[in-house]
């Protein structure tokens, strides 16, 4: 368990640092549009980010903290720098697939050991991003 909800955590902070320069980056007929919807996406990043850290860290492990660890873990790499509205929501729907994908394992695995309370935060993650899967699939047409 330790493992995979590292890889998580892992994979959210390579994601809210893209997050972030796709809030930075973005320019054109969508700019407004998309640079505030990037903010509020990692706004709640950052929250997830601490949720499962604090997470992991009342199950006894140790959550990682260094850039280095983040990158050698993260199944999110590191973006180019995204300027262009479509080309930045396809990476949010690419992205957010990556993470619900693990996510439903780590949800797997804690129904099996009986673990309520990572059940309960991939739960609420799954359905949070499933629903802006849906848009975000929208938006792209």
């Amino acid at each position: 368990m330790e493992q995979k909800l590292n890889i998580l955590l892992a994979g959210y902070q390579v994601h809210y640092q893209n997050l972030r320069s796709l809030h930075w980056n973005i320019k054109g007929e969508n700019f407004f549009e998309l640079h505030l919807k990037y903010e509020e996406l990692y706004t709640r990043a950052q929250v997830i980010i601490d949720d499962l850290a604090e997470r992991i860290l009342s199950l006894g492990y140790q959550p990682l903290s260094t850039f280095s660890a983040y990158l050698e873990n993260s199944p999110i790499p590191e973006n180019k720098i995204i300027s262009i509205g479509k080309e930045g929501v396809r990476y949010l729907f690419d992205a957010q697939n990556t993470l619900l994908r693990l996510e439903k394992e780590i949800l797997a695995f804690s129904s099996e050991t009986a673990d309520e309370g990572t059940s309960a935060l991939m739960s609420d993650l799954i359905r949070e991003k499933e629903k802006t899967n849906w848009m975000f699939k929208a938006w792209l047409g």
